[in-house]
């Protein structure tokens, strides 16, 4: 059950505390597990992270949660243990890399990403008492498993009504890195937002891959065809959620002279400088918060349980202003944020 008051207390110290951009490091080998200590020496818990596709370095949703971590280790002296998943790896090897961070004694450990909901399921219950965390999905029911999830669809309807703003065409895009219910949600989100502003405006949409491919989360070739192909059908600003693969779009986008909006992190922040101009904002997930906060939970001997959703009310979702683009629609994107969290506006998980 969900420890409300708790958690709104955790989520604003951590909101104010930890930062807002991507970890942009890699490791020098990022698909075998990355020991790491911490000169701080203040606790003696072991946290292992098990990345999704792409892991530290996609410039976005892993990144995000490497931030987290990080912060968590410089406050908390924690030691940290880190490994991804590669393309086309088989189930067997997500379970076997929480398996082994289970056996080294990392406890808690944090699986980001839904694709790990089927090895999270099976390992948790070999292990009964190590804490698993996973950000994503809420499939796993088991008493030492917290879900970490936001809403998603609340921070793109806020970007979608950014794109229609600003869209001179009154056509716009949408490119998602795996056709997946999770991605549906910023798709939905982003659509609903549009039509708020422009209820005749066009959305084009493609999806990079569709399960068991999870490529389309880091192919960023595929994600520039799929934005060229928006940008020539006439839309003007194209939205992914589709993390390392939204290179591409940004690619795409500076090629037609269009507008990307990035996602998870502050793209702008991240991007090179010949692509800041064309990125026009970014929904903002706060996995970051979500990493930090679970484990300070741990820390402080009262674990966060069972679902907790970080959604625009407890600020787990929101819009960047980086770039100063949309600073002339900052007061009506406000507006609808304020909607949003009164109620006024509903936002839908489903494309309509």
């Amino acid at each position: 059950m969900r420890r409300s008051t708790k958690f709104a207390a955790v989520l604003t110290a951590g909101i104010l505390s930890v930062a807002l951009t991507a970890c942009g490091g890699g490791s020098d080998n990022k698909n075998s597990a990355n020991d790491t200590g911490s000169s701080g020496g203040k606790s003696d818990i072991k946290v292992g992270m098990a990345y999704d596709i792409g892991g530290r370095g996609d410039q976005s949703f892993n990144d995000m949660a490497a931030a987290g971590l990080d912060k968590a280790k410089s406050e908390f002296g924690i030691k940290t243990s880190e490994s991804e998943a590669t393309p086309d790896e088989a189930e067997s090897a997500k379970e076997d890399r929480l398996i082994q961070l289970a056996d080294a004694g990392y406890n808690p450990v944090i699986a980001v990403g839904f694709a790990y909901s089927e090895a999270v399921g099976k390992v948790a219950k070999q292990y009964p008492d190590v804490k698993f965390a996973i950000i994503d999905d809420t499939a796993n029911t088991d008493k030492n498993v917290t879900n970490l999830v936001f809403a998603e669809e609340q921070g793109s309807f806020l970007v979608g009504a950014a794109a229609a703003l600003k869209s001179k065409a009154g056509h716009i895009g949408f490119v998602g890195g795996v056709n997946t219910p999770l991605i549906n949600k910023f798709e939905a989100g982003y659509d609903a937002g549009a039509k708020a502003v422009n209820p005749s405006i066009k959305i084009e949409s493609a999806y990079l891959t569709q399960p068991p491919d999870f490529t389309g989360f880091n192919d960023p070739g595929k994600g520039k065809t799929a934005a060229e192909g928006q940008f020539d059908a006439g839309a003007d600003v194209v939205y992914h959620a589709a993390g390392g693969s939204g290179l591409g779009v940004f690619q795409a986008a500076k090629a037609a002279k269009g507008l990307a909006i990035g996602v998870d992190s502050d793209q702008y922040l991240t991007a090179s400088a010949d692509l800041q101009p064309f990125i026009l904002t970014s929904m903002i997930k706060h996995v970051d918060v979500a990493v930090y906060n679970f484990i300070k939970s741990v820390k402080d001997g009262d674990p966060l349980t069972g679902t907790v959703t970080f959604d625009l009310k407890a600020g787990g979702v929101d819009f960047s202003t980086s770039g100063g683009q949309v600073d002339d629609i900052k007061s009506k994107l406000d507006d609808f944020k304020k909607q949003i969290i009164d109620g006024t506006i509903k936002v839908p998980t489903t494309v309509k």
